[in-house]
């Protein structure tokens, strides 16, 4: 008896099972539904979404919204335009209007604006738009900078000539003894 009993309560448990997944399924899967949108409202109504914040910094330093917009739709990577001109408006007396047009040809926008305000901090204010122009042309503005500052502390030179200087560098002989004439790190425009 003991054994027909416990199949019946098989049964019955399966039956039982059985009825709870049809009714709570279309539960689950609304609730599954639900929560898997949360994350893409999260993220496009957020602070998290790079656009938003590029935006956000750049009408904060004064740039139209029209050249904000298409700024940051033009970036490969927004937050990096926007902390790029924010950081040389702040620490330069360069415009953000100037800032932007460079900083959105660069392929590294923050390694730009570190070269614009070392170079602008050594010479303490003077010739913003040649060390922009002049960072901005460089394909390693870290380096340049580096040279630009360095060159400058030791040798009496005037910014000019030092930016001058380190953007003309060659890249030294080749092989003959002849000095190459194509310039380091210079992007051409």
């Amino acid at each position: 008896m003991l054994k027909s009993e416990k199949k019946m309560s098989n049964f019955g448990n399966k039956k039982t099972n059985y009825s709870f997944r049809k009714f709570t399924a279309p539960f689950i899967t609304i609730g599954g539904l639900l929560t898997s949108s949360l994350p893409t409202m999260a993220v496009t109504d957020s602070y998290r979404n790079d656009y938003r914040v590029c935006a956000a910094q750049l009408l904060s330093v004064g740039v139209s919204k029209n050249q904000a917009s298409q700024g940051c739709a033009s970036a490969l990577r927004p937050r990096e335009l926007s902390s790029c001109v924010t950081k040389i408006h702040k620490l330069t007396q360069n415009t953000p209007v100037d800032a932007i047009s460079s900083c959105r040809q660069a392929r590294r926008p923050e390694d730009l604006a570190t070269c614009v305000v070392s170079i602008s901090k050594s010479y303490q204010g003077s010739e913003n738009s040649a060390t922009l122009t002049s960072c901005s042309r460089s394909l390693l503005p870290v380096t340049f900078a580096e040279c630009v500052v360095g060159l400058r502390r030791e040798i009496d030179l005037s910014p000019t000539q030092a930016l001058d200087t380190c953007i003309d560098v060659s890249e030294g002989s080749s092989g003959s003894g002849a000095v190459s004439t194509k310039p380091l790190g210079v992007n051409p425009k």
